[in-house]
């Protein structure tokens, strides 16, 4: 029996095309090797949005080519956002890949592996979902699915529209068929997945599809027989409109964590990245949301050393975080990529500075989700267990409905949904023990 491994980077779009990869391979025959090294398939799902995930990739890439070298017979596989953005030089660039495929071309994958010659192939256009393809799941329990691809948006800085193409949805009724297999399986937490989610629905009409809108497909899914929490990412401020934000209050299923990015509290530095709203907005979508869900948990995504961002230019950044105090942020430093317009932008911050300003702002960061984590203390929230903690294995670890990690001591099993007296929090995790008095409930 052939073996495979899958080596995954970037983001959570990502996750869920390995996990479709992975059931693919396993319908046909194929079974996952524990590391590369006793694989006979080293596959990997690559990410081009920053620097450091292609440094990364490129290293595991030539630890493949040295088992490629011991053991010619081994194929590689490239696939994902690298692959498609170097799609005309991935085989002479590394002439020891055998197949290589982009985002849109992973159903091609079984294609290659079942051909009578496996010659080197690539694979870069555009012809379906990952997501009607099958999955294994990384934990019973959790399920993602693709209700779009790619991205209308054009980002100065980003390379997605390159390597994803134009924004396309599924349509409705495929989704809510797709979740309610995934509920008669045991899944009860799913997460909704697109590069602009709360865009969701535009191009169905023109396909010829019945019209929904995001809120729409929220609704839907929270109506769904097991489904226990809904989350989704990522949305776009533009498109955070007032039906979403009153599902948020509305739906008993859709959990109490947005993910909004930010990238930038400076107006000018966020028109220079063509971002399609204003400081204002962005603030203002906030208090929206606050007002209908007080008690709403907001992460953010935010680029420290844009082109051109002056001293001013970030201490906007810093006071809108002071302001807002986010629950949490992943927090990047600017680096270029390929066929993008902020590349080419003159201006370019020195990375000593990038980096003053990123300590700058993760100390602001984690002392105001520190803050904001405090409410929790002393109260009980309900936790979706996944399995023992990362720090202590004689704890358990799982995520409340606001996407806390929460470490505590109990009985529970993974999948389980518990609650949790919170005695104390730190910026990133609650830690507590579970409630003999108020227990939820085993899945």
């Amino acid at each position: 029996m052939k073996r495979y491994h899958v080596t995954t980077f970037g983001c959570q779009m990502n996750e869920h095309d390995s996990e479709r990869m992975k059931g693919m391979l396993e319908s046909l025959g194929y079974r996952e090797a524990p590391d590369a090294d006793v694989a006979d398939l080293i596959l990997f799902n690559t990410c081009s949005i920053r620097e450091a995930a292609d440094s990364r990739f490129k290293a595991h890439l030539g630890h493949a080519k040295r088992r490629k070298r011991e053991r010619p017979e081994v194929v590689i596989g490239v696939g994902g956002c690298w692959a498609q953005s170097v799609k005309d030089e991935v085989f002479e660039q590394f002439p020891f890949v055998d197949v290589a495929f982009g985002p849109g071309q992973v159903h091609k994958l079984a294609e290659f592996l079942t051909s009578e010659s496996l010659t080197a192939q690539g694979y870069f256009e555009f012809e379906g979902f990952t997501g009607d393809l099958p999955e294994k799941r990384a934990r019973e329990f959790q399920g993602w699915t693709q209700i779009s691809v790619g991205c209308n948006m054009a980002c100065s800085y980003c390379i997605v529209p390159s390597t994803r193409g134009r924004d396309v949805g599924r349509p409705l009724g495929v989704l809510v068929a797709d979740v309610e297999r995934m509920a008669s399986e045991g899944v009860t937490e799913v997460t909704l997945l697109g590069q602009n989610v709360n865009a969701y629905g535009r191009d169905l009409h023109r396909r010829g599809f019945p019209s929904a809108t995001f809120a729409d497909l929220l609704s839907a899914v929270d109506a769904i027989d097991g489904i226990r929490r809904i989350r989704y990412t990522s949305p776009h401020p533009q498109d955070m409109k007032e039906d979403v934000i009153r599902a948020h209050a509305e739906l008993e299923a859709l959990c109490e964590h947005v993910h909004l990015p930010l990238q930038s509290g400076s107006s000018r530095v966020l028109k220079a990245m063509r971002r399609t709203y204003s400081r204002e907005r962005y603030l203002d979508r906030v208090a929206l949301l606050r007002e209908h869900v007080p008690d709403v948990a907001i992460t953010t995504d935010i680029i420290v050393g844009f082109p051109g961002e002056t001293d001013e230019d970030f201490a906007q950044t810093l006071s809108l975080c002071e302001e807002v105090a986010y629950d949490g942020a992943f927090t990047f430093v600017y680096s270029p990529r390929r066929e993008t317009e902020a590349a080419t932008l003159p201006d370019q911050v020195p990375h000593e500075v990038k980096v003053e300003r990123m300590d700058r702002l993760v100390e602001v960061i984690q002392r105001r989700a520190k803050e904001r984590a405090q409410r929790f203390v002393g109260r009980t929230v309900e936790v979706l267990v996944e399995g023992p903690s990362r720090t202590d294995p004689t704890r358990l670890r799982g995520r409340s409905r606001h996407n806390k990690v929460v470490n505590f001591s109990g009985l529970a099993q993974p999948g389980d949904y518990v609650h949790v007296d919170v005695e104390s929090a730190t910026s990133q995790t609650l830690m507590g023990e579970e409630s003999l008095l108020a227990r939820a409930g085993a899945r």
